[in-house]
């Protein structure tokens, strides 16, 4: 099994719903691929900030588990950032 992040951009072309939102989590609920995830609230850059660059792009993030990157691809195409032509990154977690 391995472990997803998804980091939510906050670039869409248009609005989503709550509705758009409601129907989605339930769908990834029901896929047990969907392991939690949050918005993104008040950030603070700690040690040399001199080179860091914020992340104001990244609102929330999102937790999968799963034996096949193509389930999550497939599950994400209904996710309401990306129907409404915004982006988000899905990272692979290591193995530790």
């Amino acid at each position: 099994m391995t472990q997803y992040i998804l980091l939510i951009h906050n670039n869409t072309k248009t609005d989503s719903t709550s509705a758009e939102w409601d129907r989605f989590l339930t769908t990834a609920k029901q896929s047990g691929l969907f392991q939690g995830g949050s918005e993104i609230g008040e950030r603070v850059l700690v040690g040399d900030v001199s080179s860091a660059r914020p992340t104001d792009h990244i609102v929330g993030f999102m937790r999968f588990d799963s034996d096949s990157k193509q389930k999550v691809l497939d599950l994400l195409a209904l996710h309401p950032v990306i129907v409404h032509g915004g982006s988000a990154e899905l990272c692979e977690m290591p193995r530790s």
